[in-house]
């Protein structure tokens, strides 16, 4: 029930919602949207808009020469081929770089979804000598970060082929060696990257500059618009394709398809002119296209002209009324109604004021949406427009802002008080046995807010000098290897772009031999400087240093004890423990007949780095009397045991002083998850995850540390941190999924057919030491991302068993005829006691966890109850 509110059922009023068809005759002309031209004032050289001369690398790693160009309405990024020719000049036989243009127009040949390249850019009128590569054009809304340096994938593997060829400088081909110092990266829709090295003579930084300012002004701009407009905007220059910068009758049926909405294609025709002679438009005008601001009210109507009655309007007129005072059909509502009707009663939030409900409305007004006949201009007055775009809004999300909000006081306590993002097996690109090794995934993994990470450190071979080379692989499978070396310095990068980071842990799962320890040892300290922690003997006293503490810093876990050889050192010690675990479990104490794995004695050198040093269980008494600066590790088998015994508070209090970490089964070789929730409600603080795997765990991983900010840390709640044992916090849930909007392809793709989404609402929660899981599942609208409308009238009702750790998730899956499987869309994780009540919207996210491209504006609307609630929320 809406906490304050008077619960009674929908209402329907009438069989279509009140807005004209696209006959009407109604339609104002359009007014002009700015957003199109919002980054035009952003200065920049004009060699941006001629062509910067760059190196890409390829998917082999081969550098590649490319040219670097931004369109004139700095939309659109393009990188595309160039070819090397030979010039002379007076006479000389050197080679030069040069273009070899043919002048025609580009188009994206990418098979990949890859955005187009945009009008306004000074290449769109030509060609270069080859064929453009996959993601040859990047748009801005679809990049999450602009990287300097070396660190992806393709880098490396253009350093392995560089070390085979042993290049000279300026070879043959006119390729230099890799440099990189003038080398960087768009990373884009999630997962993709572009690598590229400025030519000599460029200047990467002021490149950097003026890529990232265009971004943070994207970022800026797209918060006065609309989704209609932001998803136009994007799609513009795909189906825009004869560059007139209108749409036609016969880009019409590309633009539905990019949107995801359906008309049978015999009917393109009848719709375009339809709506074009609602506008006014003569023949010769409707044969030129329709412009952007009349594209973005044709979106509006094709949303709003819909059979179903929108949820929106339904809503609309069962708080506000469907007739004001007039008699007339209520198109607009006051910031009273709005406050006492909407805010305080069915969304409960108690502390909002009029003066933030006309804050509310002035953002709204100054919104850039589709031109409708409903202008309102009072300024204590929003439309049924505003009021949904309002319920589409960030601000208006299901997982609560205060929540989600960085709290720098609450990183004040010691690190076992606290929730850490961590990563299980970090370098891995795929399974367990035969997958790629990566420093990037080092990377990536920061930048999804994990801040403990695990390195399989080995003996490798010797350099030209006769040094030791410490290798990260997974042991004994055909993993490749990578060097240790070059992941501490991918630390170190990060660092210095992001000084104020909190602690970043390394879980070091150490094989080596004395030498290459050593060598670990001084590359730690000569990579890290300043930024390696070391503790002395006299802060490993008392309690643990906190996040605030430790900020920038690399902390080590691994063993302290000099010589110690009856400690764990690695996960495979721990994970032999599982072999006698229910008699572990049984006596708290570990059998004599458990085996006992060869154990690696430290070098004094790296020992004296280290921070947590890894210890055997034996008892939870003996374990509570240790140091705070010991700590054990557990495989999720015996998670699931010690969550079961009777004495599993013993756990919970020994993890308010003390680390404890949790990873994958051995058996998991492809590299699957378990569900994270277990381990949270003992107060483990360290739930390592397959960051490659994008399945549901790491989708409930990214949902929890959504919270404080996406710094990697999340307090515990309260009830882990009491010396007293208590029942977990229940409450009863209700949830219906009203709508959805601007849902993209699977991939955020831009070919193939439209989608039939559906939405599976479940819930991951925990009882009496075992997982408990439940989901319900919509019905699929079929061919309908860009508006669906599901059965409103039916309810999911959850059980919530622990509301201190568990989440529930929204995802959205496309319906596929047999025997093709159903694809996954997006989706979004809240932990319950992030969650909101009232008609929400769900922020969606894509399979790496990011909000850009295609997804920038993909969202649900839900209805969510509380009723008999008793959780900490």
């Amino acid at each position: 029930m809406f906490s304050g509110a008077k619960s009674r059922p929908f209402r329907v009023y009438g069989e279509r919602s009140t807005g004209s068809s696209l006959s009407s005759p109604q339609t104002p002309p359009s007014k002009k949207i700015n957003f199109k031209s919002a980054l035009e004032s952003i200065r920049v050289s004009e060699q941006f808009f001629l062509g910067i001369n760059v190196f890409k690398v390829g998917q082999n790693g081969k550098l590649e020469p490319a040219l670097l160009t931004l369109s004139k309405d700095r939309f659109v990024i393009s990188v595309l081929p160039r070819k090397l020719e030979r010039t002379s000049s007076s006479g000389s036989s050197s080679l030069l770089l040069r273009p070899n243009i043919l002048r025609n127009r580009i188009k994206s040949t990418s098979s990949t979804g890859g955005d187009s390249v945009d009008g306004g850019t000074s290449i769109s009128e030509t060609i270069l000598s080859t064929t453009a590569s996959n993601d040859a054009v990047v748009d801005i809304g679809s990049i999450d970060r602009i990287q300097a340096g070396q660190n992806t994938l393709r880098f490396e593997m253009a350093r392995q082929r560089e070390k085979k060829q042993s290049m000279s400088p300026r070879n043959f081909m006119g390729i230099p060696l890799l440099d990189e110092n003038r080398s960087f990266s768009l990373v884009f829709r999630g997962a993709k990257t572009m690598d590229l090295m400025v030519d000599d003579g460029g200047d990467r930084e002021e490149i950097l500059y003026v890529l990232n300012k265009i971004v943070q002004e994207y970022g800026r701009a797209k918060l006065k618009v609309g989704n209609e407009v932001l998803l136009l905007r994007y799609i513009w220059n795909d189906v825009d394709r004869d560059n007139s910068n209108t749409i036609n009758e016969k880009e019409m049926g590309e633009l539905l398809n990019r949107i995801n909405f359906q008309i049978k294609e015999k009917n393109h025709s009848a719709v375009y002119q339809k709506f074009a002679k609602t506008l006014g438009l003569d023949k010769a005008t409707r044969k030129k296209g329709l412009t952007f601001e009349q594209c973005v009210t044709l979106l509006h109507k094709t949303k709003r002209d819909t059979w179903q009655v929108k949820p929106v309007t339904q809503l609309f007129y069962d708080m506000f009324g469907q007739f004001m005072n007039n008699n007339k059909v209520r198109k607009k509502v006051s910031a009273t109604s709005f406050l006492n009707r909407f805010l305080l009663t069915v969304q409960g939030e108690q502390n909002k004021t009029l003066e933030d409900v006309l804050q509310i409305f002035r953002g709204l007004h100054g919104l850039e949406l589709a031109d409708v006949a409903n202008h309102i201009t009072e300024k204590d007055y929003i439309s049924t427009e505003h009021f949904e775009a309002y319920l589409l809004s960030r601000g208006n999300d299901i997982y609560d802002p205060a929540k989600e909000q960085y709290k720098k006081g609450d990183m004040s306590k010691p690190l076992s008080e606290y929730w850490i993002n961590s990563s299980h097996n970090t370098y891995l690109t795929g399974d367990q046995l035969t997958s790629r090794s990566s420093v990037e995934m080092y990377v990536k993994a920061l930048y999804r807010g994990c801040r403990c990470m695990e390195l399989d450190i080995w003996d490798g071979g010797k350099d030209e000098f006769g040094n030791p080379v410490p290798i990260v692989y997974h042991g004994h499978t055909m993993t490749s290897k990578i060097l240790f070396e070059d992941i501490i310095k991918s630390f170190q990068v990060f660092l210095m772009m992001h000084p104020m980071t909190y602690p970043i842990i390394l879980s070091l799962e150490n094989h080596c031999s004395f030498p290459f320890q050593q060598v670990m040892a001084g590359q730690l300290r000569s990579i890290l400087g300043k930024n390696l922690y070391i503790p002395d003997e006299q802060s490993l006293l008392g309690d643990l240093p906190s996040p605030s503490q430790l900020r920038g810093m690399v902390v080590l876990k691994g063993r302290r004890p000099s010589g110690a050889t009856d400690d764990y050192d690695t996960d495979d010690d721990a994970a032999a423990d599982d072999m006698t675990e229910q008699q572990s479990v049984r006596t708290e104490r570990t059998s004599s007949t458990r085996k006992v794995s060869k154990s690696v004695k430290i070098a004094p050198e790296l020992a004296k780095l280290t921070l947590f040093h890894g210890t055997k269980f034996r008892t939870w008494e003996e374990s509570s009397q240790t140091p705070t600066y010991h700590m054990h590790s557990f495989s999720e088998s015996r998670v699931k045991a010690f969550s079961k015994s009777i004495q599993c508070h013993k756990w919970v209090e020994y993890n308010q002083t003390h680390m404890s970490r949790a990873f994958p089964s051995g058996k998991r070789v492809d590299s699957s998850n378990y569900s994270p929730i277990l381990a949270w409600s003992t107060g483990c603080q360290m739930v390592a995850l397959n960051f490659q795997t994008p399945d549901d765990p790491i989708r409930i991983n990214d949902g929890r540390f959504r919270e404080n900010g996406e710094q990697g840390y999340v307090l515990k709640p309260p009830s882990l941190m009491s010396k007293e044992e208590t029942d977990p916090r229940s409450a009863m849930l209700e949830v219906k999924i009203l709508s959805g909007s601007c849902l993209p392809k699977p991939g955020g793709v831009s070919f193939g057919e439209c989608i039939d989404p559906y939405v599976i609402v479940s819930l991951f929660d925990c009882h009496e030491g075992k997982e408990v899981t439940s989901s319900q599942t919509t019905n699929a609208v079929f061919n309908n991302g860009f508006s669906p409308i599901w059965n409103f009238e039916d309810s999911f009702h959850f059980q919530v068993q622990n509301t201190c750790v568990a989440v529930m998730q929204f995802a959205i899956w496309d319906k596929n005829p047999p025997p093709k499987n159903d694809e996954f869309i997006a989706s979004a994780s809240v932990p319950i006691s992030c969650m909101r009540q009232g008609i929400r919207s769900v922020q969606l996210f894509d399979a790496n966890n990011t909000r850009s491209g295609a997804f920038d504006f993909a969202s649900l609307l839900v209805l969510v109850k509380f009723e008999h609630c008793q959780a900490e929320i």
